[in-house]
């Protein structure tokens, strides 16, 4: 079992027995860039989890182009990387997908680049 896999399965068992109904997402030509699982628990809310394995872990192409879409879109992604009570606690948090991103992948987002180079333009 690859250790991403083995996150999925912990986590998924984790938060089921925490009230969580955890849909496993799975990925195919039509949906790339979609997170690994939708959760919903009735008093949290939705959430949009993708797991990651730490410190080993990279974003797809897709993903690196959704995400920060979704993100303008109202749409939270967060990060998991283990079944810990550290771990679940960032699902009560704000997003955190970006604290993954990684400067080696560059700006995160288009718009980010053309408002940063406006921004520097007028100064």
């Amino acid at each position: 079992m690859k250790p991403e896999e083995k996150i999925r399965n912990d986590l998924r068992e984790f938060l089921q027995v925490r009230g969580w109904l955890v849909e496993i997402m799975h990925g195919n030509m039509y949906q790339s860039g979609i997170p690994d699982a939708y959760l919903f628990r009735r008093d949290a809310g939705p959430r949009w989890v993708d797991f990651k394995t730490p410190n080993r872990y990279s974003f797809t192409r897709a993903q690196r182009r959704k995400w920060p879409q979704w993100e303008r879109h109202g749409v939270g992604i967060w990060v998991l990387t283990a079944a810990t009570q550290e771990e679940y606690d960032k699902l009560f948090g704000p997003p955190n997908w970006r604290d993954y991103w990684k400067d080696s992948w560059g700006v995160l987002d288009p718009q980010d680049a053309i408002d940063k180079a406006i921004d520097e333009a007028s100064e």
